[in-house]
């Protein structure tokens, strides 16, 4: 298993995460058990901080938080100075509840409820990022009833195919989200946007994808973005102030994956706009970028205690844990590959190749496929990682399991941001027959 941030195998032959042993985490809060380690997260953030920046062209970092959010992860954001993308009102929710600036969030959704613009329009967020027609006749009849005026971005489609999941591709021709830029009434909408009393509109807001793992991709979307923004500026008279490209900077999970170089990258896009800008004689747009997995992802680990373990008359050897795919359904969704190790003896040899599963009532409740370990013994503490983005957030009650706590963990200290929820927790809302 490969290790990440503060991760290291201490003199016992335990995973130390923020100078924090595993067992004694576990002994402290139980398993399953997400651990993140805030080093990391803080040092990611302040990569993208501080290769993101161009003296010629203003950008900003946008925090996808549909990735990992709680009322915690919001105060450490706004501390690295990032701003933060929602897409619903239960995140909006959790970021006013947690003082995050309000004019430093966008918000996102292919499907807003009247009820969740409203409140993002009352709030006075940063921006609301449109994402079709019948959207934008909503936030004016909104703004008109309460006599405001709101700040967008226009979500389009650029139509590029990027090789990742298909489930996790977001701008192919077929896609839910946003409007193709080969739509014949592009033109008009941006037309009417600028002669809308009620909205600002301010430019474009594009994503190809998640867990991209080719730069070429990155450097396609920008040119056909630049290209579109030199037609609308010709056909619709109109100056584009901004342009978010999105997010999707893929990460490792195993070895097939191989991350690119982020420095690299984030120079390099800024340097492209910055040329493809003077080419067509285009003032420079705010350029803004939505990191979510790359800032969270390798910085989670889950911990879980080992239950039975079976070998099956096919010769399969199972390792049964007391969590699975209610803590983690990427595996279920997405095939996602993990990696694993048994942390309270990364230092044994290992023995066999191991297929990681869950408890609940379902064949594909899988965490980890044919992972090479030592003999798992009944209490051992198994830890898979990478799972710091959209395990937490895509947690589920299924089985009525309760979800796990969350900690963070940093220079020997460990705090609790989530607590373990309860059998009370699970029917709490139910009611009687």
């Amino acid at each position: 298993m490969k290790l990440f941030g503060t991760m290291k195998i201490n003199e016992l032959g335990h995973l130390e995460i923020g100078k924090c042993d595993s067992t004694d985490l576990v002994k402290k809060y139980g398993t399953p058990l997400y651990v993140m380690d805030e080093t990391l997260i803080r040092d990611n953030c302040k990569l993208f901080k501080t290769n993101f920046t161009s003296k010629n062209i203003q950008t900003e970092i946008i925090y996808a938080s549909k990735a990992f959010l709680t009322l915690a992860m919001c105060t450490l954001i706004n501390e690295e100075g990032l701003s933060l993308d929602v897409v619903s009102g239960g995140e909006l929710y959790t970021a006013i509840k947690a003082n995050f600036p309000t004019h430093k969030i966008y918000m996102h959704g292919n499907n807003k409820t009247k009820e969740e613009l409203t409140m993002a329009i009352k709030t006075g967020i940063g921006r609301i990022i449109v994402d079709n027609k019948c959207e934008l006749d909503l936030i004016e009849n909104i703004c008109k009833a309460y006599n405001k005026k709101i700040s967008i971005l226009l979500r389009v489609n650029p139509g590029i195919e990027t090789n990742t999941h298909e489930y996790i591709k977001t701008t192919k021709n077929s896609s839910k989200f946003g409007i193709s830029i080969f739509d014949k009434d592009i033109f008009n909408i941006v037309n009417k946007l600028n002669s809308n009393k009620y909205i600002d509109f301010k430019g474009f807001h594009s994503h190809i994808g998640s867990q991209i793992l080719n730069e070429e991709s990155f450097y396609e979307e920008i040119n056909v973005m630049m290209n579109f923004i030199k037609e609308v500026s010709e056909k619709c008279g109109t100056t584009i102030q901004e342009l978010n490209l999105g997010g999707g900077f893929g990460v490792y999970y195993s070895k097939k994956d191989r991350p690119i170089n982020l420095k690299n990258l984030l120079k390099n896009m800024l340097d492209k706009i910055k040329s493809k800008a003077d080419e067509f004689k285009l003032p420079y747009p705010k350029i803004m970028i939505e990191p979510g997995r790359s800032i969270v992802a390798n910085a989670g680990t889950t911990l879980y205690q080992v239950g039975c373990t079976k070998k099956t008359h096919s010769g399969k050897h199972y390792v049964f844990v007391d969590g699975g795919m209610n803590d983690n359904p990427r595996t279920a969704l997405y095939n996602a590959q993990y990696e694993a190790a048994i942390a309270n003896r990364m230092n044994d040899e290992k023995e066999g190749i191991y297929t990681i599963t869950g408890r609940c009532c379902e064949s594909g409740d899988i965490i980890a496929k044919d992972i090479s370990l030592p003999h798992p013994n009944i209490g051992d503490i198994i830890a898979v990682s990478t799972t710091g983005a959209y395990n937490y957030s895509m947690a589920s009650n299924y089985n009525r399991l309760p979800r796990p706590s969350v900690i963070f963990v940093k220079n020997g200290n460990s705090k609790c941001i989530v607590r373990r929820e309860t059998y009370e927790d699970i029917i709490k809302n139910d009611l009687p027959l």
